[in-house]
């Protein structure tokens, strides 16, 4: 068998359906899918079910351990040359297993991933969501595509592919919670197995669902990548501190912001708009002050607004794509500082002693 596809879900019943929709719709049908239930309390068996008769399909339930474990625990049963890591939340176009196929008889590699594309169908949050994650005004580029950020391709779990006796000889994926994929990609380089992304090779990632979730998963990104770099030295680029950079100015740009408000309206209560030849003084240095401050998120902004509105075709989506990019950069940017500073300042505590509440609860 040329595939297995290995599905890790969780509490997912819906996606999962979508998802193995997709996959009776594939061109190419050497492939067998393992669905592995990670504990969920809301099971997708009686969709997996509804699916028996049309895929080669295996359907496994374990205590819930997290994806990495999952993963490993369906790679074991599979029987595929090729293991396709997938997340649950996924659909594949008609040609996706075909793309594969063509990459890997033009220029054969050990491991690969793709990128990933909205839906038409997702809803506007979804779409500003999947912008800012693929965006390369946001670092979304390190993520895979066209123009890299990166030298280095490192797949990610939504879309991951991997020689089977690769995956066993590196065992597979660790005990992370969080940030496993990048772990294992590290690992793949390290081994000296080829890695290289197929451009073609794309799915629909349907991601978080509203911004709340969202900021979550990325402050744990961001809080990821010091455990990774922790976990493998050198491996930090200076592309992952982007987003802890446009925190810290983000923040500083505010405060200077909130400062020049606060000395314009001193300025007008004192009384001393102006000196006596006509010229602006207190009032409106403190009203420059605020411009100055605020110019950069400012251009930051309209600039997403205008790549978002024009990629999407909708003004709504480029200011959720907005709001958006800021939870993205912010959102990991805290989550890497806050690591720093426990893991990196603080010392002495392991990765799950550190994160107990965040990864390990």
């Amino acid at each position: 068998m040329k595939y297995s596809l290995i599905i890790p879900v969780y509490n997912r019943p819906e996606e999962v359906d979508e998802l193995l929709q997709s996959l009776v719709r594939q061109t190419c049908r050497d492939f067998e899918v393992v669905v592995v239930e990670d504990g969920s309390t809301i099971p997708c068996d009686a969709v997996v079910n509804r699916y028996a008769n049309l895929l080669a399909l295996k359907y496994y339930v374990k205590p819930n351990e997290g994806p990495g474990k999952a993963r490993n625990y369906g790679a074991m049963r599979s029987q595929g040359e090729y293991l396709l890591v997938l997340d649950s939340d996924c659909v594949l176009p008609p040609d996706y297993l075909e793309a594969v196929g063509r990459e890997l008889a033009a220029s054969p590699s050990d491991a690969f991933g793709g990128p990933d594309r909205a839906h038409d169908s997702f809803s506007p949050v979804q779409k500003a969501i999947n912008y800012s994650m693929t965006s390369f005004f946001t670092t979304g580029g390190i993520r895979g595509g066209r123009r890299q950020m990166d030298k280095k391709f490192y797949p990610r779990s939504f879309n991951m592919g991997i020689r089977a006796e690769v995956y066993r000889s590196l065992g597979g994926f660790s005990d992370m919670r969080f940030g496993e994929d990048i772990d294992f990609s590290i690992r793949i380089y390290r081994s000296g197995a080829s890695c290289r992304l197929f451009p073609e090779a794309w799915v629909w990632h349907k991601r978080r669902t509203d911004m709340k979730k969202f900021f979550k998963q990325v402050f744990n990104s961001g809080m990821a990548r010091i455990n990774l770099t922790l976990r493998h030295p050198g491996t930090l680029k200076v592309v992952h501190l982007l987003p802890a950079a446009f925190t810290i100015v983000l923040l500083t740009c505010l405060l200077l912001a909130l400062s020049g408000i606060g000395i314009s309206v001193a300025g007008l209560i004192a009384g001393i708009p102006y000196d006596g030849d006509g010229e602006a003084t207190i009032t409106s240095a403190g009203v420059a002050m605020m411009v100055i401050s605020l110019l950069p998120q400012l251009l930051f902004s309209v600039t997403i607004l205008a790549d978002s509105s024009i990629r999407n075709k909708s003004l709504k989506i480029g200011l959720l794509s907005v709001i958006a990019s800021y939870i993205q950069l912010v959102g990991y940017g805290m989550g890497f500082m806050s690591a720093w500073w426990r893991r990196c300042v603080c010392g002495g505590r392991t990765e799950s002693q550190a994160f107990r509440n965040s990864f390990y609860s």
